[in-house]
Parts: structure tokens; C-alpha cells; sequence
């Protein structure tokens, strides 16, 4: 009996099975989940009503500008007088421009100015070559001397002829012929005295002088030259410096007064400024007025004399011109400055100097000389105005005057001024369409809890 021996099967170990991925994804989103759910938590509890307790910051910004002191500059309204004045640009104008030319064909032989130099009328300027003119005038007196010879003859004849005719000797022919001999010399003779005097003018054109007064210009030619009368540019321009004139514009409504002030036989003074109408540069008289209106512009044009003794004014500079036509006496004057434009028209902002406030004075202004303004009605003279610091002004707000300590408002509690009634603001905010009621619109004032409003304070 044999024994068969069985051996065990081995078995290969199985691979590991792999971790489940699905599970730890679902895991980690889990986890990000709760954190992203813990922070919003912390924002809904925590941060989000600490933000919502902040003020807004236009919220801010508008109870900071209205619970503020404004520190502005300050000017009293008095009596003087103001000056009635047209402004209109003008260009300095000189009363003589001269091109001086030659007046014959000639070889220029001298030229005595010097470029600038002022001359005046007569002065000696160049000279042309004369030997050819001198030539011509002694030609012309020699013939003159030959037809004057002719003619003392012929008249001679004449008489002669004359004489027999009354005795019946000769034929009234012979005498009329003869008469029509003088008369034919005689007409020689005053060609020959027109040549001469021509030649005179030519000769005396060789000799170039100035004529008028003023600085001459940069030459246009030099010595050497042949000069001719065709020439455009001529030798040198003159231009009259003194006096020196300035014609300007003013629009044809205003025409009236300055002709009215004239017919009364006043002096109308005018001064002359520079381009930018801060300098002044001369200062003289209303000369006259045109005779017609540029309808193109719808401006008549002025002139006004200036002695110019220094030369202040120059040809073809730009100036402008202020012309005083009357002086407006004993007016209420305050600051240009003062005076403020909006929806109501010109105000100013009147100082109550007990309450340290300011109101708001609708007024009507009269004519400025650019530093003070007329005002015809609605300020009395001993008011004080506000000139400096006006932008964020209103009516009822608070000011600090110069020279006295800030007044501060309680923490926290809006100005008086910040609940006006029917929430009128400065005229300046109406004509912005803003109305300051520290809620940021243009609505009504904002109502604080308990039904009053955020300027009426608890």
C-alpha cells in the first residue's frame, strides 16, 4: 500500500485593493465648506455690524462741513466814489507812418540817418547823384534866354508894323502875321520857364529830408544803389512816436453816453493797459469817435491821444483801453470780491456780528473799477460782508471772524444752520441744485429717530 503525499497549494497574496479616492475628496470639500462657513458667520456677527454703525463717508464729510467753523475775511460797506468805466481793445496807432521814396532815377550817393535815430521834419536823410538834373537846368535856362531873344525881337517887328500899317505903307496882314509871331515867342518862353522849374524839382528831389517828425526805421536800401521811383520798399520808413494814439472798440450801446459827455464839452480821460490788463502802461484823452457802427461786430471805434513822452506805446501794440465816462458819487461801496452770483441774482453774505453768522442779502450792483463795486440797493453803509472764504458758506452758518477765537459747537450735534427750514441752502447750493441737509441729496432733511430733524439736536 503506497503512501501518497499531498502537498498543500500555495496561494499568490492578492494585490491591495487602492484607498478610495471619492471618500477623501468628499472629505476635504467637507472641511472647506465649514471653513468658508465659519468665516461667513464671523463677518455676519461680527464685522458686518461694526461697518453698518460707521457713518457713510459722504455722511461724514457733510456733517464735518456743516457742524465746521468757516474762518473768512471780512470788509465793511462804506461811501465812495466810483469811476463809470468802458473797457475795449485797442491798437496803439501812430498819427504819420511815412515810407520815404524817391521821387527820381538816380544813383543814391549818401545816406546821413542812422537806423533809430530820431529826426525831425526837414532833416537831411540821403542824397542822389544831381550832376544830371544840374545838367538838365542849365539846358532849360539857355533856351529860355534864346526864346526870350526871339520875342524882344518879334515884338519889335510888331511895332514897327504897326507904325506903317497907320500910314497905308504895309497890308494889316503883314502886322496880324506879325502879331501871331509874339504871341508864338511868348509861348516858348513859358515852356522854357515850366522846364526850368521842373528841373529845380528834381534837383531839389535829389536832395532827400524828412517829412515829419518821428524815429526812423531800418533801412531798406544801401549807398551805391540805383534807385527808382518803382521801387515798393523805398529807402527808410519814418513813424511818428509823439503823440502816439490808441483806437478801441466799445459795443454801439454805450455809444450814447460818450457822445452826450463830449456835445458837454468834458475830457473823457483813458488809460492804456497792457495785454494781460494788470499794467498800466499810459494814461491820456478821448480824442474822438467814429462816424459809423461796424455792423460786423456791432462796435464803434474810439481814438484816444497819449503824449507818449516816453515812449511807453509802440506802433501796432495791443492794449487795453478803459475809458471814464462819469464818476457815480457818494454810492455804497464794498470788495469786487463780495459781491457772489447765483440763482437769486448778486448777493453777498452779511456778517451778524452778534450771532457771529451770516445771512444771505440779495442786491443790486451798480458800475466797478475792478477792485470796489457800487451797490445801488439792498446793503446799508456800516454792514460788514464776507470777501475771502465764501465757497462753503450758506445762509445761517457760522463764521470766524479775524482776529476773535473759534466757536465750537457741541461734539456731535449739527449746526444750527444744518436743519434750516424747507432746507434752504446758500444761493450758490440752489443754483447748483444741492441743498446742504446733511443727508447727501436734495431732498427734505433727514429725521432722526423720534421724529425730529438732524439739525434740531436732543
Amino acid at each position: 500500500m503506497s503512501t501518497q503525499i499531498t502537498q498543500p497549494t500555495q496561494l499568490k497574496p492578492s494585490p491591495p485593493k487602492p484607498p478610495p479616492r471619492k471618500s477623501k475628496a468628499r472629505t476635504r470639500l467637507l472641511v472647506f465648506g465649514l471653513i468658508l462657513l465659519a468665516l461667513a458667520t464671523v463677518w455676519f456677527w461680527v464685522i458686518r455690524p461694526r461697518s453698518s454703525q460707521q457713518p457713510q463717508p459722504a455722511q461724514f464729510g457733510r456733517h464735518a462741513f456743516m457742524n465746521s467753523v468757516m474762518p473768512v475775511g471780512i470788509a465793511v460797506a462804506e461811501k465812495g466814489d466810483v469811476p463809470i468805466v468802458f473797457e475795449g481793445l485797442g491798437t496803439v496807432t501812430p498819427l504819420a507812418t511815412v515810407t520815404v521814396k524817391t521821387q527820381i532815377n538816380g544813383q543814391l550817393t549818401q545816406i546821413a540817418f542812422k537806423e533809430g535815430q530820431l529826426v525831425k521834419k526837414g532833416d537831411f536823410l540821403s542824397q542822389i547823384d544831381p550832376r544830371i538834373y544840374q545838367a538838365q537846368l542849365e539846358q532849360f535856362q539857355g533856351q529860355l534866354v534864346r526864346d526870350q531873344a526871339l520875342l524882344a525881337d518879334a515884338k519889335l517887328d510888331l511895332a514897327r508894323y504897326q507904325k506903317l500899317a497907320t500910314q497905308d505903307s504895309i497890308a494889316f496882314q503883314q502886322v496880324d502875321t506879325q502879331q501871331a509871331t509874339v504871341k508864338q515867342d511868348e509861348g516858348n518862353v513859358l515852356v522854357d520857364q515850366a522846364q526850368i522849374d521842373t528841373a529845380k524839382v528834381n534837383l531839389a528831389y535829389c536832395h532827400i529830408e524828412s517829412p515829419v517828425d518821428g524815429i526812423v526805421g531800418i533801412r531798406q536800401v544801401d549807398e551805391g544803389n540805383y534807385v527808382q521811383t518803382s521801387d515798393t520798399n523805398g529807402i527808410v520808413v519814418i513813424t511818428q512816436m509823439q503823440p502816439m494814439s490808441v483806437i478801441f472798440t466799445i459795443p454801439e450801446d454805450k455809444i450814447s453816453q460818450v457822445t452826450k459827455r463830449l456835445h458837454d464839452g468834458v475830457t473823457l480821460p483813458v488809460t492804456a493797459y497792457d495785454r494781460t490788463d494788470t499794467t498800466q502802461i499810459a494814461a491820456g484823452t478821448l480824442a474822438t469817435t467814429d462816424n459809423q457802427v461796424d455792423t460786423s461786430t456791432g462796435t464803434v471805434k474810439l481814438r484816444a491821444m497819449f503824449p507818449n513822452d516816453k515812449e511807453e506805446l509802440f506802433p501796432q501794440q495791443f492794449v487795453n483801453a478803459r475809458l471814464v465816462v462819469d464818476t457815480l458819487k457818494d454810492a455804497v461801496v464794498v470788495p469786487t470780491p463780495a459781491i457772489q452770483l447765483g440763482a437769486p441774482g448778486s448777493y453777498v453774505y452779511v456778517v451778524n456780528s452778534s450771532e457771529s453768522t451770516v445771512s444771505v442779502r440779495v442786491v443790486k450792483t451798480g458800475p466797478s473799477d475792478g477792485q470796489r463795486t457800487a451797490i445801488l440797493s439792498g446793503l446799508g453803509l456800516g454792514e460788514t460782508v464776507v470777501t475771502d472764504g465764501v465757497d462753503r458758506l450758506y445762509d445761517g452758518a457760522k463764521v470766524q471772524l479775524p482776529g476773535k477765537q473759534p466757536v465750537n459747537d457741541t461734539p456731535g450735534r449739527p449746526h444750527q444752520g444744518f436743519g434750516r427750514p424747507n432746507g434752504s441752502g446758500s444761493p450758490r447750493e440752489h443754483h447748483h441744485n444741492w441743498i446742504g441737509n446733511g443727508n447727501g441729496s436734495g431732498g427734505p432733511p433727514r429725521k432722526l429717530p423720534g421724529g425730529s430733524d438732524s439739525g434740531s439736536g436732543s
